[in-house]
């Protein structure tokens, strides 16, 4: 009897140690031990996007939105030109039909400023807003964004959410308003991103705030907005997005960013290349293959117009956790030193290089460099871009990706390099001394560069034909 009772405790304490330990299937749970992480790289990486709506005529729905949220005090913010044009009528037009109270502020800066932020930032803190409206580009968005931010956190000091090192890059912490992004361009993907750039005139460079809590709630993505872009700012928008999934799809990988956070909430929104950025960087740049020339050529082309529109966003997903590198993080002081160029179809009282222009004039002598790091990725790039690489050796995936982005750059009428919008050799010191700073962005490069390497690829994107 004895023996028996000592059977069926071993088998009870048998059976308990071979017990499920999930914490929702067991009856008893044991912590398991931590694996320490090897070195100070990141092992892990998260994904944060914005709610997306998409379809024609879909801008009617934002004030059910805004009542289903109790909104009873809305800021709309948009640009002098865009306040206009049909789709901020769109916009409020609906606001009118569901009885929702607002204020228009119209002032926002194409490319803007530390000061225009700052303007956008005391009308929020004035007008004691509970839901914000963003119609326009990234200008429009990203101001919104940092609107929507400070004054949520009045006591802040404008530098306090700023990127390190020209701020001090600190976590947000506080609850913001709910965000409705409308985008009218097919470039940005600010929609999607918890990313607000603008010039910081003291140093004349880009900067930026990067935070998952500033990505708007909502992205509206109407193609409707699209059809009266004028040529370039089509074309340039969609350099943007060229080079968005370019970059994030060739960024160094997430598990070799350091230094690997101590608190998630210190992980960067720019998180390295990763398994899920990836699919959207590559389906953006089948689109952008694929369309890009016909939505520059045709606006009556809804189809074509339609994709980049949506191809925005999916490159705004991919990047807006991957991050970008060596384009953007150039393209900051191409912009910030900006003499006297006006572009075409750009109707501003102000000296301005596109940003989207800005970006991708570096871009052959960029994957020219990085190509060695990722070689594969480089000649799948050119590849879906329209080069043949049956016979082509993978030691020379950057010259191919570089000489494909030439031809399509060239097929589209692009400025002949940094020489043609007013720069030369003599200001290359400036170009590199501004790129410095950007190490949020160019910390993200698969290959690591030196100044003397910064000041070949400026020098290498003076001509590019």
């Amino acid at each position: 009897m004895a023996a028996g009772r000592a059977r069926v405790s071993r088998l009870l304490r048998q059976l308990e140690r071979a017990a499920c330990r999930c914490p929702s299937h067991g009856h008893t749970y044991s912590q398991v031990p931590e694996r320490p992480t090897l070195g100070n790289t990141d092992y892990a990486f998260e994904m944060a996007i914005s709610n997306i709506r998409y379809g024609e005529g879909v801008t009617k729905e934002i004030g059910m939105d805004l009542q289903n949220l109790g909104a009873r005090r809305v800021c709309v913010m948009t640009d002098k030109n865009l306040s206009k044009l049909p789709p901020v009528n769109a916009v409020l037009n609906s606001l009118a039909k569901y009885g929702i109270n607002f204020q228009m502020y119209d002032n926002v800066r194409v490319e803007p400023t530390d000061q225009s932020f700052q303007d956008a930032i005391q009308f929020a803190k004035k007008g004691e807003f509970d839901a914000y409206v963003a119609v326009g580009g990234g200008s429009v968005i990203d101001t919104c964004k940092a609107a929507n931010l400070y004054a949520a956190s009045p006591s802040s000091e404008f530098l306090d959410y700023v990127n390190a090192p020209i701020g001090k890059g600190k976590p947000v912490t506080v609850p913001l308003k709910p965000l409705i992004a409308v985008p009218t361009t097919s470039g940005t993907g600010s929609e999607t991103t918890g990313v607000a750039i603008f010039d910081f005139k003291e140093l004349k460079v880009k900067t930026g705030i990067a935070s998952r809590t500033i990505k708007p709630t909502l992205g509206i993505i109407d193609p409707l907005h699209t059809l009266s872009m004028p040529e370039r700012i089509v074309a340039n928008s969609g350099f943007d997005v060229l080079c968005h999934a370019l970059e994030s799809y060739t960024a160094l990988p997430y598990n070799k960013r350091s230094p690997c956070p101590s608190n998630p909430i210190d992980r960067p929104a720019y998180q390295g290349s990763n398994p899920i950025s990836d699919v959207w960087a590559l389906h953006a740049l089948r689109v952008v293959a694929k369309y890009l020339k016909r939505a520059i050529r045709d606006p009556e082309d809804r189809e074509a117009r339609a994709n980049m529109h949506l191809a925005s966003a999916f490159a705004g997903i991919g990047f807006g956790n991957a991050g970008v590198h060596l384009c953007h993080g150039m393209s900051y002081p191409i912009s910030g030193l900006v003499k006297t160029y006006k572009p075409k179809d750009y109707n501003v009282d102000h000296s301005l290089v596109p940003h989207g222009l800005s970006v991708v004039l570096t871009s052959p002598a960029v994957f020219a460099f990085t190509a060695q790091m990722h070689p594969e990725r480089h000649l799948e790039a050119a590849e879906i871009l329209g080069a043949d690489i049956r016979t082509a050796r993978i030691k020379d995936a950057g010259l191919i990706l570089a000489d494909t982005l030439r031809k399509f750059l060239f097929d589209l009428n692009v400025d002949d390099g940094l020489a043609a919008i007013g720069y030369s050799k003599a200001d290359i010191p400036a170009l590199v001394k501004g790129t410095l700073p950007q190490e949020r962005v160019t910390k993200l490069s698969p290959r690591p560069q030196t100044e003397e390497d910064l000041s070949a690829l400026f020098e290498a994107s003076m001509k590019l034909y």
